[in-house]
């Protein structure tokens, strides 16, 4: 059924998408080192976000799972497993394993925080003397992505909900004195239109990068993002295998540069130059200081070096800390402009 439905639906390919470099780089640095902390993408109608967020989806390899298991548990790792799992490991009972498609899981606009947590059945639990728990949202986006379109419009509330499962892993839910914890380890991506009104600075600032995308104003390139979509809507499949190639060469690099994140360094003066830049800007908090620091980590990890350099940092910089700059609504000047100043001041650049 799987295989029916992703043939009925052609993805458009990530690597087949013109422009909107800056909001690529974010997605595919968070997918290398989910720990950076998601993305928050603010563009205009009309500039892609959803498609580029499905495409990448596209891109990442599968993953390997227990069969059946609601939460996507991972067979080896009891950091990534429900209760039931862990509980047939410790009794020596034997696992059906099977590889699937990394989950993609839309959260809705009008999504209840029962429908994204989950419920316990409250009867059936005093009843039977069972935890019955019926998973949500978070619980199907385990080891996958979590996409929030116009999370500016979503309820403060859940926003937090969504941040606090993101950062820590775990979902827990409890009712009438009933607890049921399990894994939600996920990529959290929202979007929104800064039209229709900004997120809270408190909750902005706990996405790990922030990416900002504009229509594109050349003309060539407008017509090949026109010209793109057309090829692809007449013949999706003929569309897609052209790009084939390209898709296969950047899911192996970010299967590569996930499995050297573990032996990249920075050096201690660029973590350093790092804080200054944070201290200089007041940015509040360390949260700026370590997604910055993993960021260019990622991107050493993706440009398969060992090393990161003032040139990766420079690269993300304005990414990771744009958001977590207090707004004076005097100032002209872009945040993202001044984070770059800063750099340039700091390293000398």
């Amino acid at each position: 059924m799987n295989k029916k439905t992703s043939e009925q639906r052609p993805v458009f390919p990530f690597t087949s998408i013109v422009g909107q470099e800056e909001m690529k780089l974010s997605l595919i640095l968070n997918v290398i080192d989910p720990k950076i902390g998601g993305v928050m993408i603010m563009g205009e109608r009309g500039t892609g976000k959803s498609t580029i967020v499905r495409a990448l989806v596209d891109l990442l390899p599968p993953i390997t799972v227990v069969e059946g298991d609601p939460y996507n548990s991972d067979p080896y790792n009891p950091e990534l497993m429900s209760d039931d799992v862990l509980e047939k490991i410790n009794n020596k009972q034997e696992l059906s394993i099977i590889k699937v498609k990394t989950p993609m899981v839309d959260l809705p606009l009008g999504a209840t925080e029962d429908r994204v947590c989950g419920t316990i059945d409250i009867e059936k639990a005093i009843s039977e003397g069972k935890k019955a728990f019926e998973p949500g949202l978070l619980a199907q986006a385990n080891r996958g992505i979590l996409y929030v379109d116009e999370v500016n419009l979503l309820d403060d509330h859940l926003v937090d909900v969504l941040l606090d499962s993101a950062a820590s892993g775990w979902n827990t839910v409890e009712r009438e004195g009933i607890s049921i914890c399990h894994p939600a380890r996920f990529i959290l991506i929202g979007s929104g239109n800064p039209e229709e009104g900004e997120l809270r600075p408190q909750l902005l600032d706990r996405f790990g990068m922030h990416a900002q995308i504009k229509t594109l104003k050349e003309p060539n390139l407008r017509v090949k993002i026109v010209q793109q979509r057309e090829l692809f809507e007449k013949n999706p499949k003929e569309f897609i295998e052209k790009y084939k190639e390209e898709q296969i060469k950047l899911t192996n690099k970010i299967i590569n540069a996930r499995e050297l994140l573990k032996t990249i360094n920075i050096k201690y003066e660029l973590l350093e130059k790092i804080s200054q830049i944070c201290s200089s800007l007041n940015v509040d908090g360390l949260r700026g200081d370590m997604v910055t620091s993993r960021a260019a980590k990622a991107l050493a990890a993706f440009e398969n070096r060992t090393e990161v350099t003032p040139k990766d940092i420079y690269t993300i910089i304005t990414l990771c800390l744009r958001h977590r700059l207090r707004k004076d609504p005097l100032d002209d000047i872009d945040n993202g402009l001044k984070v770059q100043e800063c750099f340039k001041k700091v390293f000398s650049y």
